[in-house]
């Protein structure tokens, strides 16, 4: 049974597409494995770049988590943010900026060795670090009522204001 010109054009596409991708993946992966041999011969001079990266994460991480939780408590509960605002940043800086520096700081422990890689301290710090401030958003957006995992700005002019509490609302007056 001979193929229809359409079929056999695209089953030609495919494999030169496969074709393609393993003629790139392959020296991909050689020069990836060989910067992992070049960075376990150099441990001691890499720990304290990749502990610098991990802080630089968890500053960028929980950084945009907490200003995100900010902005939620401050269109959820607008007098209680302002009369707190203070003290909602600073506590917010204070958590960002402990976080981070406690990842740095187990991530650089953890490399200590290259003989013991991988190190179960690195990786549980790696996946803490990770996890914390998808967590904190999901839990957060359940608290809230917001469906969905990933904050999405709302549309031009489709804002949600916030509720005035104790007047009477714009439907009881008409």
């Amino acid at each position: 049974m001979a193929l229809r010109p359409a079929a056999a054009a695209t089953s030609r596409r495919l494999r030169e597409l496969v074709l393609l991708a393993l003629g790139v993946i392959t020296p991909i992966g050689i020069l990836a494995v060989n910067a992992s041999a070049f960075v376990m011969v150099h441990l001691t001079a890499f720990r304290i770049g990749i502990a610098a990266c991990a802080v630089v994460s968890g500053l960028v991480l929980n950084g945009l988590t907490a200003w995100w939780l900010l902005r939620l408590v401050s269109r959820q509960t607008p007098p209680l943010y302002r009369e707190y605002r203070i003290w909602a940043i600073g506590g917010s800086v204070l958590i960002v900026l402990l976080t981070a520096a406690a990842g740095g700081y187990l991530t650089y422990l953890g490399l200590r060795d290259p003989q013991r890689l991988p190190d179960v301290l690195s990786v549980v710090v790696a996946t803490v670090m990770i996890l914390l401030p998808i967590g904190i958003t999901v839990a957060a957006r359940r608290v809230a009522g917001i469906g969905g995992i990933i904050p999405v700005e709302e549309a031009p002019g489709k804002e949600r204001t916030p509720r005035r509490s104790g007047g009477p609302s714009v439907r009881t007056r008409i």
